[in-house]
């Protein structure tokens, strides 16, 4: 399937601006800065399992699309959320921020808009097949 593979980040955009926006500590940001994420993905027709993979832990979302599923934020927290797909991106609103995916010939790329009263600020990571 067009998602299935294994993913390093090769950059992002507004990594920093971001990850303030939506509240989480200087100390988790400068840590995360320089890590080279691994984000797996296993499709199967319309079910997905979706793990970033950090030097100290994973984190790993299932969900099948059009259908409601918990998850889990960057932060840890869970949440109810349906998963959508339209022209082969991905898309689901998390409670802080929306988040789409796609694949763009051997590259994930994803984006997190955030709005707020500090107005709008989008992260854009771009992972490498790996």
């Amino acid at each position: 399937m067009a998602f299935t593979g294994k993913y390093e980040i090769e950059s992002q955009e507004n990594y920093d601006d971001f990850l303030k926006h939506i509240g989480i500590p200087e100390d988790i940001i400068e840590k995360g800065r320089n890590f080279k994420i691994v984000t797996e993905v296993e499709q199967n027709g319309n079910e997905f399992t979706w793990s970033q993979v950090y030097p100290t832990k994973t984190m790993s979302n299932r969900f099948v699309l059009d259908k409601e599923c918990e998850m889990e934020t960057m932060a840890g927290k869970k949440f109810k959320a349906t998963v959508t797909m339209e022209g082969g991106k991905i898309s689901v609103r998390f409670p802080n921020y929306h988040h789409t995916a796609e694949v763009s010939g051997d590259k994930l790329v994803e984006c997190s808009t955030a709005s707020g009263a500090k107005g709008t600020v989008t992260m854009k990571r771009i992972s490498k097949r790996i």
